[in-house]
C-alpha cells in the first residue's frame, strides 16, 4: 500500500461557525482570521494505492458551481484535484473506488463534473462508496443542513449506475488494511477511513477533527448536527489514538497534513506535526 495526499485547493469559512463556543480571542491563535472573520481551510484528500486498486478519499469542492456559489467561500490556490493526481502520475480515469467520508459539498463537489448542460461522474471507471444511512439523510436534507447537499453533486453518482453502499457498522473491512469508523455527531453516519500502514494506524479524521487547532474537545464546529455526540465521539477517538500513537491526517488544516497526539496536563493535546510522505 502507498499513501498520497492529493491537493484540491482552499477555501474560507467563518471562523465562529467553525469553533461553535471557543471564544475568537482563542481560536484566532491557531487559525488567524481575516478582516471579514474568514479563516483559509484546505480540501486535502487522499490516494490508497493498494494493489490493483487506486482509491480515493474525497474530491474537494469541485468547479461546477456557479460563481454565486464560490462568491461565498472564496476557492483559491493552484492545486486541483487532476493536478494532483497527475504529480503522482495518475489520471482521473485510473480511480478504481472513490470513497465519500460524507455528501457536504466540500467533499463530494469534485465527484461529479458538468458538461455544458450534463452532468457526470468525474471517476469513469470508478465505484463510488457510500452508506444508506447517510445517502437517504442527504437526499432528504433537514433545514439546517441542506445548504451543504447540492442535489447536482449527490444524485447524477447513483444515476450513472457506479454507488454501492457501506453496510453501517463500525469497523467494517473496506479492503485488507483498510477499515471504517463510522460517526454520527457532524452529520448521521460519516465514514472515517482507518489504515494500517508501515505498522502505523492512520486515521482519516474528515470533519470530526478538521485541523489541529480542533483538538481540544470543547473545539466543535458549529456546523455540527449533533455537537454532543461530537463531544462524546472525540473524547472515545482522541483517547484511543493518543493511547495507540495514531497518526492523523488532517483533510482542512490549511498548514498540516498529518499529526500525532500528547497527554498534558491541560488534557489531549497536538504533539508533532509532519507531511504524509514523511511517514
Amino acid at each position: 500500500m502507498t499513501l498520497y495526499t492529493i491537493d484540491t485547493g482552499f477555501f474560507k469559512l467563518d471562523g465562529g461557525a467553525m469553533f461553535g463556543v471557543v471564544p475568537k480571542s482563542i481560536w484566532n491563535k491557531t487559525n488567524p482570521a481575516d478582516e471579514n472573520n474568514l479563516c483559509t481551510w484546505a480540501m486535502r484528500c487522499m490516494l490508497i494505492k493498494d494493489g490493483k486498486r487506486l482509491i480515493l478519499v474525497d474530491t474537494g469542492m469541485g468547479n461546477k458551481q456557479s460563481e454565486k456559489f464560490f462568491s461565498y467561500y472564496y476557492p483559491h490556490g493552484t492545486a486541483t484535484l487532476d493536478t494532483s493526481l497527475a504529480s503522482h502520475g495518475f489520471h482521473r480515469d485510473d480511480v478504481t473506488d472513490v470513497f465519500l467520508t460524507h455528501l457536504h459539498f466540500d467533499h463530494v463537489g469534485g465527484a461529479v463534473v458538468r458538461d455544458g448542460e450534463t452532468l457526470a461522474p468525474t471517476f469513469k471507471n470508478a465505484t463510488y462508496w457510500s452508506n444508506a444511512k447517510h445517502w437517504d439523510w442527504a437526499i432528504n436534507p433537514n433545514e439546517r443542513e441542506k445548504a451543504s447537499f447540492l442535489k447536482e453533486n449527490i444524485l447524477p453518482i447513483q444515476e450513472s449506475g457506479q454507488l454501492k453502499f457501506i453496510d453501517d457498522v463500525d469497523g467494517i473491512a473496506f479492503a485488507d488494511n483498510i477499515k471504517v469508523r463510522f460517526i454520527y455527531g457532524h452529520t448521521e453516519a460519516q465514514m472515517l477511513p482507518q489504515l494500517n500502514y508501515k505498522g502505523r494506524q492512520v486515521l482519516y479524521m474528515a470533519d470530526l477533527i478538521p485541523s489541529t487547532g480542533h483538538i481540544p474537545l470543547p473545539y466543535i464546529m458549529g456546523y455540527d448536527m449533533f455537537p454532543m455526540k461530537t463531544l462524546d465521539e472525540k473524547k472515545n477517538i482522541l483517547t484511543e489514538a493518543v493511547t495507540n500513537n495514531y497518526i492523523l491526517f488532517l483533510e482542512h488544516d490549511s498548514v498540516n497534513e498529518c499529526c500525532t497526539l500528547k497527554n498534558t496536563e491541560k488534557g489531549i493535546r497536538l504533539d508533532q506535526v509532519f507531511r504524509l510522505n514523511e511517514v
